[in-house]
């Protein structure tokens, strides 16, 4: 390498390993607040059992040691794929194979999709491990899997297939477009993108999600009833209620709705329903009028137009990301960094730039959007209090948190990094501030 070569490939490591540092950082401070804080705050006090807070606090613990494994494992991998060169090795690999399907070297579009695709494969095989531990060891150990082997085996082979079947075909044209897009390509390559992105929202509620999940129509009966008088008064234009079987995959609990545009759906999953558990011997789920509470909750991100301003935030940031990478891509310290010395593959330009040199600026980029989150998050908070569901809403949080094994303790630095919804105390806090200014309940 030469002196120029190393300092990019030095710079690169550099950031990856203070980030990582600083976020190791972040979750021993939250390992310590989970095995020091054994009292709970006196806000729920009345609404948590010292059992229920004694589960969140092991589940937290566990959780926080194994996300920072892995950490530590990611960190130390990309260092050794970075130094050996795997990258460049990766795309010889891909000449070869495709040599033996007399696919010329020069057919730079099929080469790249046959790299993205054993990229794929080596990260997940290299990820099944701690997916793995995750599920059947760490979510199963505190009574939340519910994934049987074989569900497990068809639910990854699906999700990684369809993978494949969905980012190939935008590699080949986003390359395409790149390649002979000229002065204009960035444009083109954005519009695209964009539309891209509109498709694939779209088609997943009705397309993507039901290939994971089984999806069945809410029945008659007083929580339809009032899930449908909600959307009602709200002008929402609710097409159809469906509940999804996500107990076959997990015990945790949601609800959200779907659609863009025109007519729109809510989900609810059959964990958030409440009923009672014979295994555990006690009652899981929120009650109908709490359902209630996390649909307007749910409806007041329709209302505030929070999904909207999301993605067009994302789009300008794709916009700005593409001008970046149209200024870079064609510095070829970049790529000789990597070991490509002949060659300057549009794929591993787009790897470079967008996710190594662009990385401090996703990095800030992600802090501000997890802080815009939560904002939105109290926003649409304080929309359900507003439709006088306070009281039901603060019930079905508290709830959750308990069904979902929530520890309500969080350090403040981890918590601004980390969490896209305020802490379950910051909500309750808020909600009752509302009250207080609004007279409601």
């Amino acid at each position: 390498m030469t002196f120029d070569e190393d300092c990019i490939l030095y710079l690169i490591l550099a950031f990856s390993w203070t980030e990582f540092l600083w976020e190791f950082y972040l979750s021993f401070r939250q390992l310590k607040i989970y095995k020091t804080n054994t009292t709970i705050p006196k806000d729920l006090n009345e609404m948590l059992n010292e059992e229920s807070f004694k589960k969140a606090r092991l589940y937290g613990i566990d959780k926080s040691q194994f996300k920072m494994s892995k950490e530590l494992f990611n960190i130390t991998m990309m260092s050794l794929i970075l130094f050996n060169r795997w990258i460049y090795v990766g795309w010889s690999v891909s000449i070869n194979f495709a040599a033996q399907f007399n696919i010329a070297p020069d057919r730079e579009i099929v080469i790249s999709c046959f790299f993205m695709t054993f990229v794929t494969l080596f990260n997940f095989v290299v990820n099944l491990p701690f997916t793995i531990y995750g599920t059947f060891v760490l979510e199963q150990k505190h009574g939340f899997n519910k994934q049987t082997p074989g569900f497990f085996v068809k639910d990854q082979l699906k999700s990684l297939l369809l993978s494949l079947i969905i980012t190939l075909p935008i590699i080949a044209i986003a390359i395409y477009i790149i390649m002979l897009g000229g002065n204009m390509f960035v444009v083109y390559l954005w519009l695209f993108t964009t539309v891209a992105t509109l498709i694939l929202l779209t088609l997943y509620p009705t397309v993507i999600a039901p290939l994971f999940d089984k999806f069945v129509p809410l029945p008659d009966g007083n929580l339809r009833e009032g899930i449908q008088n909600l959307a009602s008064k709200l002008n929402f234009s609710l097409s159809q209620i469906y509940i999804v079987e996500g107990s076959k995959r997990s015990a945790h609990s949601n609800a959200y709705f779907s659609g863009l545009f025109g007519a729109k759906r809510i989900v609810l999953f059959d964990t958030l329903i409440e009923k009672y558990d014979e295994e555990k011997k006690v009652t899981t789920g929120c009650s109908d009028n709490e359902i209630l509470g996390v649909l307007a909750h749910e409806l007041g991100h329709w209302k505030c137009s929070h999904i909207y301003k999301s993605i067009v935030l994302t789009e300008i940031n794709l916009l700005l990301l593409f001008t970046a990478f149209g200024f870079l891509f064609k510095y070829p310290m970049l790529y000789k960094a990597l070991g490509f010395y002949d060659s300057q593959p549009v794929i591993i330009g787009l790897i470079v730039v967008l996710q190594m040199i662009l990385a401090p600026y996703n990095s800030i980029l992600s802090f501000f959007a997890t802080a815009l989150s939560r904002k939105f998050e109290f926003e649409a908070d304080n929309f359900a209090v507003a439709l006088s569901y306070s009281r039901e809403l603060k019930s079905a949080l508290i709830k959750l948190g308990k069904d979902n094994l929530d520890y309500p303790i969080y350090d403040k630095l981890y918590s601004a990094w980390y969490h896209s919804h305020p802490t379950l105390l910051h909500r309750i806090e808020n909600i009752q501030s509302k009250i207080s200014d609004n007279k409601v309940d």
